[in-house]
């Protein structure tokens, strides 16, 4: 997930070096992205667009309501915007050092290949919902928007955000037509869920998760040129209409959906598509102000101020591939059929509280093992097997 890292044939940036709110923002994001998926591998209930149960008590449906509202499709575009970010910031290393950019490009390229490969055994061994080979796919073919003019990305970016629409009503028309079955998290055969994630995976990387990916990835390039995570100071009006636009955006469309999938609006077939649609492309100005808001944190003294908890989340940034990766074997630990059994058994509230107590463990690993310099072991495979050829 973090791709800010150079090779190690350059020198590794130490940790007491790296700029605070893109670490922060990988570690605070990594708490959404867990109670986002948390509630995907319960089974047995009829559920809305969003995954969740439409029969589950009060409680449910109140976090159910305040996830659609402030964290679905939000984290995901978070996601991709730091992703882009990281680009930038590896490409920008590599080519001060005296590369020359069409090898800088064959090392994001390959970097973004293992990215592939690495969904691939999550969506295999783990979770259908990986988005790890979304991001290599994205890294792999527009990578040559790193050289590109800012028109050029803003252009794209808008291109893309009205391809997202479309990509997400089809899905919608799916959703409202489509038989329910069980997820791969409900299925009592192992190998049987394992085909049917990366099936699901296959089908769904290159077309749902990639297109929807892309907005937030050219702008996420197009703020690291500008530097507005790793010297926030200097941009807080920017990052200040960022943050709060953002967040009006994407509250007032995600509120429809909320109320429909929390069955306090009985929304028609196609209103609810529309609705499911609204909801997907302004959680872009979501997880933008997300990130922006972070980067506020920090031009305002954040790590002085909270001490401790900004460098363990900090650290959780550093290491969020690993991080990402443990929340899925934690989630197919406790809920799958041929281990813990919660996928039936438990609802959307108690999954979510899982998924915090799964985010809050993993930080604290990270806090603990970091202190060391010691980087996530998934990260330090992903960096030996991209630059393997350079060593």
């Amino acid at each position: 997930m973090s791709v800010s890292a150079p090779a190690p044939v350059q020198g590794a940036v130490p940790i007491a070096g790296r700029s605070l709110a893109p670490d922060l923002a990988r570690g605070l994001m990594l708490l959404l992205i867990a109670v986002a998926h948390a509630h995907m591998y319960l089974a047995g209930h009829p559920t809305g667009f969003r995954g969740y149960a439409l029969d589950g008590g009060a409680l449910d449906r109140i976090v159910a309501g305040v996830q659609i509202l402030l964290v679905d499709g939000r984290a995901l575009p978070m996601f991709a915007a730091l992703f882009g970010y990281g680009l930038v910031q590896l490409a920008d290393r590599r080519l001060s050092a005296g590369t020359s950019w069409p090898e800088v490009r064959r090392v994001l390229r390959r970097r973004s290949l293992w990215l592939l490969a690495f969904g691939f055994c999550h969506a295999l061994l783990l979770f259908f919902g990986d988005i790890l080979g979304a991001y290599g796919l994205v890294g792999l073919v527009l990578v040559g928007f790193l050289r590109r003019s800012d028109r050029a990305l803003l252009w794209g970016a808008g291109v893309a955000a009205v391809l997202h629409v479309v990509v997400l009503a089809l899905f919608g028309l799916l959703t409202v037509t489509a038989e329910k079955g069980d997820t791969p998290a409900a299925m009592a055969d192992p190998l049987m869920a394992a085909a049917t994630r990366i099936i699901g995976w296959a089908g769904m990387t290159p077309t749902y998760f990639a297109v929807s990916v892309v907005p937030a990835f050219l702008l996420g390039i197009w703020a690291a040129r500008r530097r507005l995570l790793e010297e926030p100071e200097q941009h807080r009006a920017l990052l200040s209409r960022v943050g709060a636009v953002g967040v009006l955006i994407a509250v007032a469309g995600a509120l429809p959906l909320t109320l429909a999938d929390t069955q306090l609006w009985n929304a028609s077939d196609a209103a609810a598509i529309s609705v499911y649609a609204l909801h997907s492309v302004t959680g872009i100005a979501g997880g933008l102000a997300y990130a922006a808001l972070v980067g506020l944190f920090a031009a305002g003294g954040g790590r002085r101020a909270a001490g401790g908890v900004t460098r363990a989340l900090a650290a959780c940034g550093q290491w969020s591939l690993t991080c990402y990766l443990l929340q899925s074997v934690v989630f197919v630990t406790l809920f799958t059929p041929y281990l813990g059994g919660l996928a039936t058994r438990a609802g959307d509230a108690a999954a979510s509280g899982i998924a915090v107590l799964t985010w809050a463990s993993t930080v604290a690993l990270a806090a603990v093992l970091s202190r060391t310099g010691r980087r996530g072991p998934a990260e330090t495979a992903l960096r030996r097997l991209t630059y393997r050829r350079a060593r």
